[in-house]
């Protein structure tokens, strides 16, 4: 069975769906160089803005295969050197546009 690491919070429907192809590890919270300690154990990193993903993250992440941006840009990810590695890197742009709506709308 693939192994997801969810390293920044993320809404419980998203785990519960990833749950179901996958084992799903929730460590939030991550330094640095905890994340350089785990990331070879797992296929897919799921994070959001908090996590920054380097060069030496992604060095370390020896089985990764892909890692997923829930939300807009990748800018906190290090994408030459996933592209370099192999790993996709995928977002998710209109994963918050009901929320804008309803801000705008307030």
């Amino acid at each position: 069975m693939h192994k997801v690491l969810v390293s920044d919070p993320i809404d419980q429907v998203g785990i519960d769906i990833l749950s179901q192809v996958a084992q799903v590890d929730v460590q939030t919270s991550l330094s640095g160089e905890d994340l350089i300690r785990i990331i070879p154990d797992y296929d897919a990193l799921m994070i959001r803005s908090g996590t920054r993903v380097t060069k030496e993250i992604i060095e370390a992440a020896s089985q990764l295969k892909i890692i997923g941006r829930a939300g807009v840009g990748v800018d906190n990810v290090d994408v030459p050197a996933a592209t370099r590695k192999g790993i996709v890197v995928v977002n998710s742009p209109e994963g918050n546009t009901i929320a804008a709506a309803e801000h705008a709308v307030a």
